[in-house]
């Protein structure tokens, strides 16, 4: 037996002296907490005195929250009291004999100003003094600001069909220092720390917050639906779903575990030429597109995929500005395939494919141009390729079961995906979505879903400083995902979680205003979906889709309603796709940007979450923290304790579900056959995958055939995976590599 290409030892994931992370967090967010109310009350009690000395017409006040000069409260060096009737000090008089002309009430007023003042901190000063500056520029007709140098303006108002202007941010109206400073220091406006309100000033212009969700069949059929969703809107959104059979890295195969699951439930990816198909005619370099995908065992191969895909679409382009270039690699093409079919696109391009990205399939584009304009390419297209790859590992052990690869390793090349990242300036895609949606799904409320995520990311955090990586240098890169079910408490979860991460990326780790801007992705949730009264879930949707819009969630899927039963039809996802316009573009209180700020039973639920989640905090730390909860399988089990009590409040009716145990309709009950079209793939389209994926071997894998001892001798040494899939995905499938990979980093075994 070959030993020779294991790994030779075990690392530790997070230092000893630092597995108390979340407990820390939670004490120091109550910390803050606790000075935030001794500073509203220093910030009231000074501005108690501030009026009083106003009134009483004190000649000396300076401007509202400086301080009186040493002169203006202390007597003059030498001066003497002069008593009144009662023995009390009435004013000061100097050695000369002229009064000082400050009775004593004035001074001390003065004095206990001033130590009013010096209990608030440098921060609460400078927000309390700010603060006009800021209210102005969210009130005046029109703001301006810049962002990486350039100026933004913005209309601040929007008129309704009444004529009335309708504020696109709503500022407090407090008069009190004490409440404002409670409000700047615990909310503040949207795009301010601790970002409560939101991480932007306002909500991006010109593009719906909508992602366009697909995955079904071959990559031609899901490449047809995205365009289908895409055609007439400025920005494209995509969000991919791959098949279980991709979810688990392998190939399409006639295996009889593998052959009724390709391309069901999700997209058959296997080859660089299936991901260059899914996403032809869509330009992955432009601004307005980003593509979100949903896997996590193989994460780091379909990236590398992915990020492949990106490049040579970039070769192609360039090729195709000069007709003698072009040419000259068709012919490079051509020659490869002498006596042999090229890979091609099967059926008709949909409205909107302009066929880029096809141009080089069977190839990669460093095969047509020469080493240097390959590379000045590739540096270029890394630099501003956008979306986002979900390959959170820890939640796939706590809840979804996607994990293919041993715990340590698929972290390891988590952070390998990382630092490949920081090392060529990749700035606009999420190395990691860490997710809650999945956490939720498995039965998990939504406190459990929010401290579980929050806990997984400050995990990943803690991992990668210990790799040696610097805060600012990866947390731009991570994102998050919730799902919003019913419950009150998803009316807060986002406005919690921006404001834990905030303050622990701040005060606990140091870094920038831009790794404390928590973003994230809202799925509406599919648990919440019935095949009973199949009709009345788009209402459901509905309403969870206004949590999170007026939350000011990042981006946004409203699943369809015929998804409690079936992948979604083109019908029901456009009426999906119809619920997020509707409310962004018709439902007027939507003209304001920050319609949770204010409220008393918002701010309410605020508070008990926030608290919730420290104490779940504690609860993993006490266990070692996130991978030490996990071998105890915590997480799992408390899934499992608040699954088990939904469903049983849902069938003993004391959870109300219209149309599934109350309002049931007289004639039928609720249970009535309801006809749907089912989406499935079909015998040719598996057949189709299993020849292509064979093909693409035959074709690739003799132009490296040590492409996979290479990646596994990487692998060994520890140097960066993903560096070598990135060459490794060129030549190989998916299901090579996963196998290759699993004799380095061993499967995944569950502790039991």
């Amino acid at each position: 037996m070959d030993v020779s290409i294991k790994e030779p030892r075990a690392t530790v994931l997070i230092p000893g002296a630092r597995v108390r992370y979340l407990a820390e967090i939670a004490e120091q967010g109550r910390g803050i907490n606790a000075a935030i109310e001794r500073q509203a009350e220093a910030a009231s009690k000074a501005q108690h005195y501030y009026e009083a000395l106003k009134e009483l017409e004190d000649p000396c006040l300076p401007p509202p929250l400086e301080g009186y000069a040493a002169e203006d409260v202390h007597p003059a060096a030498g001066a003497h009291p002069v008593r009144d009737s009662d023995g009390e000090v009435a004013y000061w008089e100097t050695a000369n004999g002229t009064p000082k002309g400050v009775d004593r009430s004035l001074l001390v007023l003065r004095q206990r100003y001033n130590a009013a003042l010096k209990e608030l901190s440098t921060e609460a000063v400078h927000l309390l003094r700010e603060w006009p500056a800021r209210l102005k520029s969210v009130t005046d007709e029109v703001n301006e600001y810049k962002v990486r140098d350039k100026t933004i303006r913005v209309e601040n108002y929007r008129e309704s069909l009444s004529h009335q202007k309708i504020p696109k941010v709503a500022p407090p109206k407090y008069r009190d220092w004490g409440d404002l400073l409670k409000f700047l220091m615990r909310e503040n406006l949207p795009g301010h720390y601790p970002y409560t309100g939101g991480v932007y000033p306002y909500r991006r212009t010109g593009e719906d917050p909508t992602r366009m969700f697909a995955g079904e069949g071959t990559p031609e059929r899901t490449n047809r639906r995205f365009h289908y969703l895409s055609l007439g809107q400025p920005a494209a959104r995509l969000s991919t779903a791959f098949d279980s059979v991709t979810l688990y890295g392998e190939d399409p195969a006639e295996r009889p575990d593998i052959y009724g699951k390709i391309g069901n439930s999700g997209v058959s990816i296997a080859t660089l030429d299936d991901m260059k198909k899914l996403y032809s005619g869509f330009d992955l370099s432009a601004p307005t597109t980003s593509v979100s995908m949903t896997i996590n065992g193989p994460a780091p191969m379909i990236l590398a995929m992915f990020m492949n895909t990106a490049i040579d679409q970039a070769v192609e382009k360039y090729l195709r500005e000069d007709g003698k270039r072009w040419d000259a690699a068709r012919e490079k093409i051509d020659a490869l395939y002498a006596g042999r079919p090229r890979p091609r696109y099967e059926g008709t391009l949909p409205e909107g494919n302009d066929g880029l990205g096809l141009g080089l399939l069977g190839v990669s584009g460093d095969q047509v141009v020469d080493a240097d304009t390959y590379a000045r390419i590739k540096e270029a297209t890394l630099k501003v390729v956008r979306g986002t790859v979900q390959a959170d590992i820890l939640k796939e052990d706590q809840a979804q079961n996607t994990c293919i690869f041993s715990t340590e390793f698929a972290l390891r090349m988590m952070g390998d995906i990382q630092q490949y990242f920081v090392d060529h300036g990749v700035r606009n895609f999420y190395s990691v979505s860490i997710s809650g949606y999945h956490i939720a799904e498995a039965g998990a409320n939504p406190i459990s879903q929010l401290a579980f995520t929050l806990a997984n990311g400050f995990t990943i955090v803690e991992y990668y400083l210990a790799r040696g990586m610097k805060v600012d240098d990866f947390a731009p890169n991570l994102s998050f995902f919730f799902s919003n079910g019913m419950d009150p408490e998803y009316t807060v979860i986002g406005r919690v979680a921006r404001r834990i991460w905030a303050r622990a990326m701040r005060e606990r780790y140091g870094a920038s205003a831009r790794s404390q801007m928590l973003k994230y992705h809202i799925q509406t949730s599919g648990r919440s979906l019935h095949a009973q009264e199949i009709q009345f879930n788009d209402i459901r949707t509905t309403l969870q889709a206004l949590y999170a819009l007026f939350d000011n969630c990042n981006s946004l899927h409203t699943n369809a309603y015929d998804e409690a039963i079936t992948t979604p039809t083109e019908e029901s996802v456009r009426r999906a796709v119809a619920i997020q316009l509707i409310i962004n573009r018709e439902l007027g209180l939507n003209f304001n940007e920050n319609p949770w700020q204010g409220s008393f039973v918002v701010e309410t639920l605020t508070d008990l979450v926030e608290e919730a989640v420290y104490k779940e905090f504690e609860a993993i730390s006490e266990r070692g923290g996130v991978l030490g909860a996990m071998d105890t399988m915590y997480q799992r089990g408390k899934i499992q304790e608040e699954s088990l009590y939904y469903e049983h409040k849902k069938h003993d009716g004391s959870l109300p579900i219209i149309g599934v145990n109350t309002f049931l309709p007289k004639e039928h009950a609720g249970d009535i056959t309801t006809t749907i079209e089912l989406i499935r793939s079909t015998e040719a389209e598996k057949r189709q995958q299993i020849a292509n994926v064979q093909a693409y071997a035959a074709a690739r894998n003799p132009l490296a055939p040590d492409s996979l001892r290479r990646l596994q001798t990487t692998a060994r040494d520890r140097r960066n995976v993903f560096e070598a899939l990135m060459e490794a995905v060129k030549y190989n499938s998916l299901g090579q590599i996963s196998h290759a990979l699993y004799e380095v980093g061993g499967e995944y075994r569950r502790n039991m």
